[in-house]
C-alpha cells in the first residue's frame, strides 16, 4: 500500500483540518474513507487511532496554547473515556470484520445525522459540574473505538447541546482525545499487532501537518456551515457502503 501514501496523507490532512476546527470528525471521516478503500473495520479503526495518537497530541497542544482548554472538564472526561475506549477496542478486535462492517457503517451514518441535528439545535448553558460529563466520556470512548470515530461527534455535540461553552468544549475534547486514543491504540496493537497498521504513516503525516491550523480556524469559521458539510459527507459515504 506504499503506492497509496499520498491518498492517506490527503485523508489525514483533510480530516484533521475539520476535526481541529469543529472538535470532531477526524475518526469518522478517515475511517469512512478507509472502509471505502477496502480495509476491514478493525484495521480501519486501528489505523485511525494510531494516527490520532500524533494528531490529537498536536491539536491538543495547539488548543492549550490558544487557551481553548477547560482543565476541569478534561479531568472529568479523560478517565471515563479511556475505560470506554479500551473496552470498545477489545470487542472490535475480537469480532469478525465482515460481520461488524455494516453495523460500523450504520453507526457512522447515525453520527452524521447527529452532527446535522446538533448544527441546528439552539444551545442552553450548563456548568462543567454537569452530571452527564463522565457517562458521555465513557460512551464516547467505547463508540469511538468500535466505529473508528465518534469521540468528537458524541462528546462535543452532546456537551455543546447541553449548554457548555462551544470553544471550551472543542478545545477540551481535542486535548482529552489524546489520552483516549492512546488507550485505544495500545489495545489494538496488543490484539492485532503493529504489522497490520504500517499504512498509518500517511495519515500521521497529513494529520500532524494540518493540526496547527485547526486551532486557528475554530476562531474564524462559521461552525454551523462546517457541521452541515461534514454531516453530509459522512451520511452519503456511509449510506453508500450500507446499500
Amino acid at each position: 500500500m506504499t503506492s497509496d501514501i499520498f491518498f492517506f496523507i490527503a485523508v489525514g490532512f483533510c480530516a484533521q483540518i475539520v476535526d481541529g476546527a469543529l472538535g470532531m470528525a477526524f475518526g469518522v471521516l478517515s475511517t469512512t474513507s478507509l472502509l471505502a478503500f477496502g480495509l476491514p473495520a478493525a484495521n480501519a479503526s486501528a489505523m485511525t487511532h494510531v494516527t490520532e495518537m500524533f494528531t490529537t497530541a498536536a491539536s491538543g497542544l495547539s488548543h492549550a496554547y490558544h487557551r481553548n482548554v477547560d482543565w476541569r472538564l478534561v479531568a472529568r472526561l479523560a478517565p471515563a473515556g479511556m475505560i470506554g475506549g479500551a473496552i470498545g477496542a477489545y470487542l472490535l478486535a475480537n469480532i469478525n470484520g465482515k460481520v461488524i462492517e455494516p453495523f460500523v457503517s450504520a453507526y457512522l451514518m447515525a453520527i452524521g445525522l447527529l452532527i446535522l441535528y446538533k448544527a441546528f439545535r439552539p444551545p442552553t448553558r450548563r456548568e462543567v459540574r454537569d452530571w452527564a460529563v463522565p457517562p458521555v466520556g465513557f460512551c464516547g470512548g467505547m463508540l469511538d473505538a468500535i466505529g473508528g470515530g465518534g469521540w468528537g461527534p458524541v462528546v462535543t455535540s452532546t456537551l455543546v447541546g447541553r449548554g457548555h461553552d462551544l470553544k471550551r468544549v472543542i478545545g477540551s475534547t481535542n486535548f482529552t482525545e489524546f489520552a483516549v486514543t492512546l488507550t485505544i491504540s495500545l489495545t489494538f496493537i496488543l490484539t492485532l499487532g503493529w504489522s497490520e497498521l504500517n499504512s498509518a504513516i500517511g495519515l500521521i503525516i497529513g494529520g500532524v501537518v494540518a493540526a496547527p491550523f485547526g486551532a486557528i480556524l475554530v476562531k474564524r469559521l462559521p461552525v454551523r456551515a462546517l457541521m452541515v458539510a461534514v454531516s453530509m459527507v459522512i451520511i452519503t459515504t456511509s449510506a453508500m457502503r450500507i446499500f
